[in-house]
């Protein structure tokens, strides 16, 4: 059984993700934020990040958390098999201690397959995204390739393929269904407020740049996660927001794939030379 259970994962690791691919761009980066609080609006995974206490937690080591969280990205969309084996290694030695004390408020465990499909979900759309503000809307064979290929956001942890939904319909009625019970209550707001000010940074930041990065993550979150988090919306907010995708997308369909890459491709060479120099991932 642990050999056929190695050769799946296996399987897994190396699957194609070509198509994929074409949704690595700067707007993985420029969202980034906003991912966040998509996937902090399931309480559980709100309160694993939060009462995280290990060396990686965002408060503790911000430098570290960033590059372990962007280097996941890069290794799910730009990486080899063996990459992504790694990788995974790593997480889940990460994650075996993230799990809520007994009588917890909010009960979680890193390794629960329902929070990692969450999670996973919310990497996947928002590589949809970043496709789309760049070649426009997704359509036919191509929409449901990329869309398969998209479960690598969660087999590269432990869920398994089956739990993806199979059409690219259907996970758009799975994700309905799971947004209709998020809740951001108010220490998980505090805390991503905290995130959204760059807090973590422990130094002064311009407020004329965190006015624009407030702006920005707003945008990209949406209606119903701004409200969650109590963002006022207008009409300008949203004009200034379209002008800069649009500026942002023209400007990246005229560059190589190696520019439009570029946020992923620098994190992924660092991990590749940390595994060839036999040193911890994390």
């Amino acid at each position: 059984m642990a050999t056929l259970k190695a050769e799946r994962r296996q399987e897994l690791d190396a699957l194609d993700t070509s198509a994929l691919r074409e949704g690595a761009n700067w707007f993985i980066s420029f969202a980034g934020t906003a991912n966040v609080i998509w996937q902090l609006s399931r309480p559980p995974v709100a309160y694993g990040v939060m009462e995280s206490k290990g060396p990686g937690a965002l408060f503790h080591d911000p430098k570290r958390r960033m590059r372990t969280t962007i280097g996941y990205i890069a290794v799910t969309m730009l990486g080899s098999a063996d990459d992504r084996a790694a990788y995974r290694a790593a997480t889940n030695q990460s994650h075996a201690p993230v799990k809520s004390e007994p009588g917890a408020k909010v009960p979680y465990r890193a390794f629960d397959p329902t929070l990692q499909i969450w999670v996973a979900a919310c990497l996947y759309r928002g590589a949809e995204n970043a496709y789309e503000f760049v070649h426009g809307p997704l359509a036919g064979e191509f929409r449901e390739e990329f869309y398969r290929q998209g479960m690598v956001f969660g087999t590269t942890l432990q869920m398994p393929p089956e739990d993806w939904p199979a059409t690219r319909d259907e996970f758009e009625t799975w994700w309905d269904k799971a947004a209709a019970d998020l809740e951001i209550d108010d220490t998980a707001r505090d805390y991503l407020w905290r995130v959204l000010r760059l807090e973590y940074l422990g130094r002064d930041v311009p407020e004329r740049l965190l006015r624009w990065r407030i702006r920005m993550t707003a945008g990209y979150l949406g209606p119903r996660f701004r409200d969650m988090m109590r963002i006022e919306w207008d009409d300008e907010e949203q004009r200034r927001y379209d002008r800069f995708n649009r500026r942002m997308a023209a400007f990246q369909r005229a560059v190589p794939r190696a520019v439009r890459e570029a946020p992923l491709r620098r994190p992924l060479r660092g991990i590749r030379k940390r595994i060839a120099a036999g040193q911890p991932l994390f």
